[in-house]
């Protein structure tokens, strides 16, 4: 173990240690978290999948959901195909990652150390 330590070869699931992460810095401010599983089927497609967002707080009686990237971040589809089903409910989109502070298409990106001013 020491080895694969040494060599950053843990072959862990890092994506899952940043959720944890996020998910302790969110609570510890207040945000009660849930977690969102639905049925999509995309403009073109004929059959629907099951997509997943990590993070639904609500602010007011809007959603705000939340996406943990621990790299990829531009790939977002199921955050994507949320906004499409929803989008009449919801208020602020963030994705939290590993990068510096962004906004885009209606989507604040903030680096992971930001999280607690969520």
């Amino acid at each position: 173990m020491y080895r694969s330590l040494i060599i950053d070869d843990l072959g862990i699931n890092q994506g899952m240690i940043l959720e944890n992460m996020v998910a302790q810095m969110l609570r510890a401010n207040g945000h009660e978290l849930y977690f969102n599983k639905f049925e999509y089927c995309p403009a073109g497609n004929s059959v629907s999948k099951i997509y997943e967002v990590d993070f639904l707080t609500v602010t007011g009686k809007r959603l705000a959901p939340i996406e943990v990237k621990s790299s990829g971040y531009k790939n977002h589809k199921s955050f994507d195909y949320f906004n499409e089903k929803y989008q009449v409910k919801m208020n602020d989109r963030y994705i939290i990652y590993t990068k510096d502070l962004a906004s885009e298409d209606g989507i604040l990106y903030i680096p992971i150390y930001m999280t607690m001013f969520l």
